[in-house]
């Protein structure tokens, strides 16, 4: 329980830096949609299609700009991804079945029947490959909506928004790797999960350094990229293997704190400029100290969060969201309308009902303060599906630029609904209290 209170992020920061980056990413929505559908459309398009990269007589690697954007940049979102997936499997919300019943339950449904709509609804064959667009739900977005609502909702319930979209992430990416990659070289693949062994052995005994994690994460980037498993998932595998506990405890770090402390004041020359060498020593030796009270997987996310939510996100959503509403170049209607459907109606009825479910068969219980009228006000907002929904949709529909244009605007439309639905109930969660699951239910 020790480890458990000092090494979880406090999840109110955690909440805030995702409803801050949500408020970006929703600027960087807008901005896109204007720019693609001003008289500079043209030059919104030539940006993302620049091709940049190296090539040599022997070797070449060069993409446009927007696949830097999703291969890369969204290669480190999913680390990220995977250090808060390994975070919550060991300490967090889902370290155990009883924790993880109530999110999971809810995941489930958010993931099922999203798609089983998407089949109901879809006719066009063409279009099949767009089954997972509607499955994931966006943490900064639903988060930042949330956030906004401030007092009216409980804590626990933005916990739980965040633990079954952590699960729902979890589905994402195993659905990318699984159905969204092309053909697989599986000699590269083997090649690339080498280095990913030795980093896990090396993190099993507490060993990281970023100096060793960093050359061998792009090895094994760039073998996932030529191996025809899409690159991201060597990012959700790399952060697996970075280490979870502290070399020392508090208490050590403490007692050696005193000690170097005491060995400055004893070297101290206020009047001097410049350190004396014993001094710096001393400092080296601090910083030694502090690197290993901390939890590299803690350590790595709360710098890497703030990169996410302010800076790849938004770049992301610049380069994603840029939908052309021309119907000159080709809008087609029933995708975007099954799009927009999967992810409302799928949510709505997906997450409360396998919720309800897992009451039922009193696998789970609501935490203190959420009443069943929470879930079903959040589940409008888990509808919000835009980054990981945008992300699979360029998969899906990589050779058709009218299909992915189109579940783009199915996206938006579905993700804007949801979203404004959602936090309209939730402003009068007072209400919600009286939206009980009734007690008979529940008896044997």
């Amino acid at each position: 329980m020790d480890l458990e209170k000092k090494l979880i992020t406090p999840f109110q920061k955690f909440a805030r830096i995702e409803g801050m980056g949500g408020i970006l990413l929703f600027g960087a929505t807008v901005i896109a949609i204007i720019w693609a559908n001003s008289p500079f459309g043209e030059s919104y398009q030539a940006l993302w299609d620049f091709r940049l990269g190296v090539d040599a007589e022997s070797f070449e690697l060069k993409k446009p700009l927007m696949l830097w954007v999703n291969d890369a940049l969204m290669a480190v979102f999913f680390f990220l991804i995977g250090l808060e997936i390994k975070r919550e499997l060991m300490i967090g919300d889902l370290n155990s079945p009883r924790k993880a019943a109530l999110p999971l339950f809810a995941a489930v449904g958010g993931m099922v029947i999203p798609i089983s709509v998407f089949f109901f609804l879809n006719q066009d064959p063409a279009a099949e490959s767009g089954w997972g667009i509607s499955m994931a739900t966006d943490i900064a977005f639903s988060l930042a909506i949330l956030n906004s609502l401030g007092k009216r909702v409980p804590v626990s319930l933005k916990v739980f928004l965040t633990a079954f979209a952590i699960v729902d992430d979890i589905g994402a990416v195993l659905v990318i790797a699984l159905f969204y990659s092309e053909e697989i070289k599986y000699m590269l693949i083997l090649l690339a999960l080498l280095p990913v062994v030795f980093l896990g052995v090396l993190g099993y005994f507490k060993f990281y350094s970023k100096f060793l994690w960093i050359p061998l994460g792009i090895i094994v980037w760039f073998l996932f990229l030529k191996a025809g498993i899409h690159p991201t998932i060597a990012g959700v595998l790399l952060a697996f293997t970075v280490p979870i506990r502290r070399k020392i405890n508090i208490k050590t770090y403490i007692d050696k704190l005193h000690v170097i402390i005491h060995d400055i004041e004893d070297t101290v020359h206020y009047d001097k400029m410049l350190l004396n060498e014993k001094q710096i020593h001393l400092l080296d030796d601090l910083e030694e100290w502090s690197d290993k009270v901390q939890s590299p997987l803690q350590h790595l996310e709360h710098k890497l969060h703030y990169w996410v939510a302010f800076f790849i996100m938004p770049v992301f959503a610049l380069a994603n969201a840029g939908v052309v509403f021309n119907v000159d170049l080709g809008i087609n209607r029933d995708i975007a309308f099954v799009i927009a459907a999967s992810l409302f109606l799928g949510k709505i009825i997906g997450i409360p009902l396998f919720t309800f479910l897992g009451l039922k068969l009193k696998l789970t219980e609501l935490p203190k303060g959420m009443f069943f009228g929470h879930v079903v006000g959040v589940a409008f907002l888990a509808g919000v599906g835009f980054t990981m929904s945008i992300f699979i949709s360029n998969l899906a529909f990589a050779d058709n630029p009218i299909l992915t244009n189109s579940s783009k605007i199915g996206i938006l439309i579905g993700s804007f609904v949801s979203g404004m639905i959602g936090y309209l109930l939730l402003r009068l969660s007072p209400k919600l209290k009286s939206v009980r699951v009734p007690e008979e239910v529940f008896e044997k």
